[in-house]
């Protein structure tokens, strides 16, 4: 678009206020630059400069009309630069959020830096509540419906939250086999970092119980903790069926109440809303959705 290059033109003049000095950095005349200068004015119909025998600046359009100009060059270079690397290897340092349960994360995570070596992974395990933009994380993996608006979020897979308990605790302890049992064993909750508040323990109750006030013998803030104590034959933990998969898989968990639990949950992928992520990002959310959707689906 000629239009275009009338733009360069005229951020030059306004930049350097020469038509001389515009026209060296750009490898023609002065002429040519004050023809370009001119043709603008005609077409918008307004003076973008005055003009003296010494000098040149702009007038309260040509100040307005600098401004965006500016905005137009800076997002054609944007894109420009995106179009080529996405041409390019994948590379730089991707920070991600991920929650406290490397089980069946690692596995594919490893896979992903063997597939893409030019990638350097900063990844920072936590069940806290992250800033993704404040703090500026490339992408966060998360349990729960996304609800912060500045973030662009893809599925990656559906879970179900399980009750559990070791085989020692329970020859010990004795087996639930409804609800209201819980009321005489050992409950270790978690407490949403976020809000101060225990996760509820989503129950089917029978035909006239009440909402249980469960015994709280352990409360913590992340995932790691509650399956190492319910490992430990310590007592009866809520947790996700796909955190401890192996676990119940080799029999050193058992599943407790299934038929009363019903808490199902969504896994998501979040990264900062832009309409071109970057390479290293648009990678790692295929990747995550390709290779994690069959490790938490149910």
């Amino acid at each position: 678009m000629d239009s275009l290059g009338g733009f360069v033109v005229f951020i030059h003049v306004a930049e350097t206020r020469s038509f001389v000095a515009a026209g060296r950095a750009l490898g023609v005349s002065a002429s040519a630059v004050g023809k370009s200068v001119a043709r603008l004015e005609a077409k918008f119909g307004v003076r973008l400069f005055y003009r003296t025998t010494r000098s040149i600046t702009l007038t309260a359009e040509g100040v307005r009309f600098l401004e965006r100009s500016r905005r137009i060059l800076a997002e054609i270079e944007a894109a420009e630069i995106e179009i080529s690397e996405a041409r390019a290897a994948p590379r730089g340092r991707l920070r991600v959020s991920l929650p406290m349960m490397s089980t069946p994360l690692l596995p594919v995570l490893g896979k992903f830096m063997r597939e893409f070596p030019g990638i350097e992974l900063d990844l920072d395990f936590t069940d806290r509540l992250v800033d993704v933009v404040g703090e500026g994380f490339d992408a966060v993996v998360r349990a729960g419906e996304p609800t912060d608006s500045r973030l662009l979020a893809r599925k990656l897979g559906s879970f179900r939250s399980v009750l559990v308990a070791s085989p020692d605790y329970l020859a010990q302890r004795g087996t639930p086999t409804l609800p209201a049992d819980l009321l005489e064993h050992t409950c270790l909750h978690y407490r949403f970092p976020h809000s101060g508040k225990l996760e509820p323990w989503e129950l089917r109750l029978t035909d006239g119980e009440s909402d249980l006030s469960l015994p709280v013998s352990m409360v913590c803030n992340n995932i790691e903790s509650r399956v190492s104590f319910s490992q430990q034959g310590i007592g009866i933990a809520y947790l996700p069926e796909f955190a401890i998969k192996g676990l119940l898989s080799d029999g050193q968990l058992r599943k407790i109440l299934a038929n009363y639990t019903e808490r199902a949950g969504v896994l998501y992928v979040l990264w900062p809303a832009s309409k071109y992520p970057t390479p290293k990002v648009r990678v790692f959310i295929d990747f995550l959705h390709k290779w994690f959707l069959p490790e938490v689906s149910t």
